[in-house]
């Protein structure tokens, strides 16, 4: 908990100590209210005594009293800055810290899991800060001040007193051995009740076309009721603490006007008043004593819980990044346009074999390079090494001549076009998905998306949308079809204007007509830009300068699509699942 307030500003701090003041004003004006009223008490048994002197004493209580109010309200306003302001910078910070991630990052957290710590994490630490500011520093202040009035005021009240700490503080240590365990829970099972909420509502289509709606509601009772069960555990523990407290401040004001009674009645006719006056002020101050270690409590209940918390958030911010930029190019040779992998071998982070061996070829500038083969045969993998979504674990990949590592990222980004296996579209509309990010040239112009589209033959069901290139896209893409989603982010990749284009698989939601329009466009438009296509289908790859064939991560034929079909024994049946005897023979 205490390593997460490093990420308080000293603005905040100093509002700490301004509050530390006003919590200090606010305790001594508290504890000054019972002295005034044993006065009035003292005042009214006395013969004689004046009523403007009782009405002064008065006067002076509900300024005290005022000032206590006066200096909370002020406590209350910088706790709740200081708490939002907070709470605001660990979003901030979990959120560009997980921009910062690589997928070997990722692959640690699970998103319903990042997801929590950066909502429900970041409130808990909220609360707690502002709790902490209105409780923790005035519950002990004010303990210690009221013990120090109460001393030597009555050997038996304060026996009394220190019994009722006692039995209040050995409740509070049993109630945190059984409960604590069950707050750590806690968090973990508030991930997976996101995680299967999120899962129904991304996969709404599927659960609905299969009646698995019951299946589901099931799957999310299971786990709703397990959160619940820990959440009633924990709400029952902590609900035995408020009449626990109430039976002790009760009983407490009953031992000590019983005791108070007992000494009245066995002291001399002068003594009594002022036991009387004593008891009054004992009574109070001993209501204080218990109240604030009553504050304490609020702060053990929310305390292990923030503990969690602050530890998921810190576990986040402080994971050291596997992809940093590098050193930039700059005085190092370059061979423009082209792509290479020499001797590259990777395995994922955890894994024991690698996915990729022994990965050799060259790309230059201007071809167009494909990849084939069986699901699982490192296909993605392989192009996933040149954005550095991965590092290779051992060769090298080269950009330009240039090893990927000795590039700053968004230098190396800059030049890529990539398009992904899952077409992504983001909440807005074609426009502003079209011309999403930068390529440090500066602004994309309505020129450049209108062309963009063009070319991914995405133009005529665009210019059919109502508002056209203005027309709203829903998040994900839901409001349009696979394939449009697919031909807009290829519109999107090549509104770059990139060196290379990466296509992970995505052309498989076209028909053959489309796809073939599409790369013909694409060949024509952007000539002298190095492409890599990964692809199911031999029809969309069969014209490309050099097709890679793979098959369990090894490279088992380099080629052209004719000399794979008389060399290439994986190509040749892949090719006969796919292609017709006629197509075959041409």
């Amino acid at each position: 908990m205490k390593k997460i307030l490093k990420y308080l500003k000293p603005t905040e701090w100093l509002m700490v100590g301004v509050s530390l003041i006003f919590i200090v004003a606010q305790v001594w004006l508290e504890l000054k209210l019972p002295g005034y009223m044993s006065e009035i008490t003292t005042l009214v048994q006395t013969p004689g005594s004046e009523i403007a002197k009782i009405w002064q004493v008065g006067v002076y209580m509900l300024l005290a009293a005022l000032g206590s109010l006066v200096s909370a309200i002020f406590v209350g306003y910088f706790a709740a800055r200081i708490g939002a302001s907070f709470s605001k910078r660990l979003r901030s910070l979990l959120f560009n810290k997980v921009e910062s991630f690589s997928m070997a990052e990722i692959s640690c957290f699970s998103i319903p899991s990042l997801i929590t710590r950066s909502t429900n994490d970041v409130t808990q630490i909220q609360v707690f800060t502002i709790l902490s500011l209105q409780v923790v520093i005035k519950a002990p202040i004010m303990a210690a001040w009221a013990l120090t009035k109460i001393a030597g005021k009555g050997f038996e009240w304060s026996m009394v007193t220190g019994i009722a700490v006692a039995i209040v503080l050995t409740m509070v240590s049993l109630l945190m051995i059984f409960v604590i365990p069950k707050f750590k829970i806690m968090q973990t099972l508030t991930d997976n009740v996101t995680r299967v909420a999120r899962e129904n509502l991304t996969g709404l289509r599927v659960v609905r076309a299969y009646n698995a709606e019951e299946y589901q509601e099931n799957k999310f009772e299971t786990t709703n009721q397990d959160l619940t069960d820990v959440q009633m555990f924990t709400s029952r523990s902590m609900a035995v603490m408020r009449p626990m407290m109430g039976t002790i401040m009760t009983s407490i004001s009953l031992v000590i006007y019983w005791i108070g009674a007992y000494l009245i009645a066995e002291a001399a006719n002068m003594e009594k008043l002022g036991i009387f006056s004593d008891m009054v002020v004992f009574s109070n101050y001993a209501m204080q004593v218990i109240m604030s270690f009553m504050m304490l409590i609020m702060i053990f209940i929310l305390l292990p819980r923030a503990s969690v918390s602050a530890d998921r958030i810190n576990e986040v911010l402080d994971t050291k990044l596997t992809i940093l930029d590098g050193k930039g190019t700059e005085g190092l040779p370059e061979k423009a346009g082209e792509i290479s992998f020499e001797n590259v071998h990777f395995r994922y982070p955890g894994g024991e074999d690698c996915v990729l061996q022994n990965i050799n070829f060259t790309a230059k500038k201007g071809e167009t390079v494909a990849f084939i083969g069986s699901t699982g045969s490192g296909k993605t993998t392989l192009i996933n090494l040149i954005p550095r979504f991965y590092d290779a674990t051992e060769g090298v990949v080269k950009v330009n001549g240039v090893d990927v590592k000795e590039y700053r990222l968004e230098e190396l980004l800059n030049q890529i076009g990539y398009v992904p296996q899952s077409a992504v579209l983001f909440q807005g509309t074609v426009a502003s998905n079209i011309a999403y990010g930068e390529n440090g040239d500066g602004p994309y112009t309505p020129e450049d998306v209108q062309k963009a589209i063009a070319i991914a033959q995405a133009q005529d069901f665009v210019e059919e949308m109502d508002g056209q290139y203005e027309a709203t896209i829903a998040q994900g893409g839901t409001n349009v079809s696979g394939g449009q989603k697919q031909r807009l982010s290829i519109a999107r990749a090549v509104c770059r204007k990139p060196d290379f284009f990466i296509f992970d698989d995505s052309f498989s939601a076209l028909d053959y007509q489309t796809d073939r329009n599409l790369r013909r466009e694409l060949k024509n438009e952007t000539e002298g830009v190095t492409t890599l296509i990964v692809a199911q289908r031999i029809g969309t790859i069969m014209d490309a300068d050099q097709i890679i064939v793979l098959n369990e991560g090894k490279i088992v034929g380099k080629g052209t699509h004719e000399e794979l079909l008389s060399t290439c024994k994986v190509y040749q049946e892949i090719a006969m699942s796919q292609l017709s005897e006629e197509e075959l023979a041409l």
